[in-house]
């Protein structure tokens, strides 16, 4: 198993916006840290508008946190210093930051705008030691960008993620697997990567409060009560995952569609129903084009401005509403839960890997006979998928002759779902 290390840039908003501040300064004036004294990015003073979207060390003392509203944190600390927010710049300084990275190895899977994983693999003939290289890579980035980072080192990606996010700032952990029982099990649970509030709660009243008592309970109980990311959970608590850092990260083409709310959502059950309507508009142009996909793609930008995806590839492809939005509000739901359940800002599905409708699969024998010996078990599913597509057929022939808002599912009635034919709100 090769190393790997997970690089993420401390407070990266503010480091961002210290480092320019730092070199705008004029000579007369005096040159002031905004890391080392009570500052936070992000909204308005005057209007006490917006969210918190970076806070330095000494905020932090305040009780101020990531994501709560500005008006909270003047009410924490009345004089702390309000820096807008200036995404142009943000994203000069990470490509900055992954070109510099690159010069290490061009093993890179970027993440965000502020982390990114590295392979280690094919450089550490190059270096005495893993621990060698991750302070030179920390002290490259201090030296020549201005900012400091935290690197994570272990032979799984999730457990070198854990690592960094170890003590901060301008520091190098690692957290083998051998590592996890002395390093990882006795913190709380809601520090495990992708360990959201409703999971947290949920192993709360299972009387689950630590990452070890996650880790050493029957496998079998976390799903029954969080399904497939409670088994997620419990493997990422004893270190297994075996993704692999992805340096050869293609841009998803297909067909899909997104949409900007006029309101940040964080309610689970109004978010469903805009991905049930995206999900219907994505199906019917797949059916329009006599298209059918592989693969379903939910894309989120929440409301500081992070962006985030998750895909999957099915077995074969699909032009049902209703598959689509199934797989959608599961990698939602793994997305929303890894990042902290923030409200949402924009939501959008898209489909890869298409296929002309009606066009054969080849099948080895080894299908063949996986399926044979599954075919009463998938008789029941087969008739539902069958009667899916006659609906969908259905459905299409009445939108298209009396137009799309003519005809809806009972659920998308409700007063708040978003006009898909607004162009203020969605993009194809």
């Amino acid at each position: 198993m090769g190393i790997i290390f997970h690089i993420d840039v401390n407070s990266a908003y503010l480091s961002w916006t210290a480092v320019k501040l730092l070199k705008e300064a004029t000579k007369d004036e005096k040159k002031i840290d905004i890391r080392n004294i009570p500052a936070i990015i992000g909204g308005d003073r005057e209007k006490r508008h917006g969210i918190v979207l970076a806070k330095s060390i000494s905020a932090k003392k305040f009780g101020i946190v990531t994501g709560e509203p500005i008006a909270n944190a003047l009410q924490k600390c009345p004089n702390i210093l309000i820096v807008p927010p200036e995404h142009g710049y943000y994203n000069e300084q990470s490509h900055k930051l992954m070109n510099l990275l690159r010069t290490f190895t061009p093993d890179i899977e970027q993440v965000s705008v502020d982390e990114c994983y590295m392979d280690f693999s094919g450089i550490q003939n190059e270096y005495p030691s893993p621990l060698a290289c991750a302070y030179k890579i920390k002290d490259t980035v201090k030296e020549k960008l201005g900012f400091t980072v935290n690197v994570g080192i272990s032979d799984v990606k999730v457990l070198a993620k854990m690592a960094s996010d170890f003590t901060k700032p301008d520091k190098v952990h690692t957290l083998y697997r051998r590592e996890i029982k002395e390093k990882m099990w006795q913190l709380p649970v809601e520090e495990l990567y992708m360990a959201g509030k409703s999971s947290v709660n949920t192993l709360h009243k299972l009387g689950i409060y630590n990452i070890g008592q996650l880790a050493t309970s029957p496998e079998y109980i976390l799903e029954a009560h969080l399904k497939k990311h409670g088994k997620i959970l419990w493997e990422y608590a004893n270190g297994i995952d075996k993704s692999v850092v992805n340096t050869k990260r293609e841009e998803l083409k297909g067909v899909g569609n997104s949409i900007t709310l006029p309101y940040d959502l964080d309610n689970m059950e109004e978010i469903e129903k805009i991905l049930l309507q995206l999900s219907e508009k994505v199906a019917g142009r797949l059916r329009k084009g006599k298209q059918m996909a592989k693969t379903v793609a939910v894309e989120v930008k929440y409301n500081d401005f992070i962006k985030a995806s998750r895909q999957t590839t099915l077995d074969r492809c699909t032009d049902s509403g209703t598959e689509i939005y199934q797989l959608s509000k599961e990698l939602f739901r793994e997305l929303w839960e890894k990042d902290g359940n923030k409200s949402v800002r924009l939501l959008g599905i898209r489909t890869a890997n298409l296929e002309e409708q009606g066009a054969l699969e080849q099948m080895s024998i080894m299908d063949i006979m996986a399926q044979t010996t599954k075919k009463q078990q998938n008789a029941t599913t087969n008739i539902s998928r069958e009667k899916m597509k006659k609906l969908d057929k259905a459905l299409d022939a009445i939108k298209n002759k009396y137009g799309e808002d003519k005809i809806k599912r009972a659920s998308l009635l409700a007063e708040q779902t978003v006009d898909m034919k607004n162009k203020k709100y969605y993009e194809e």
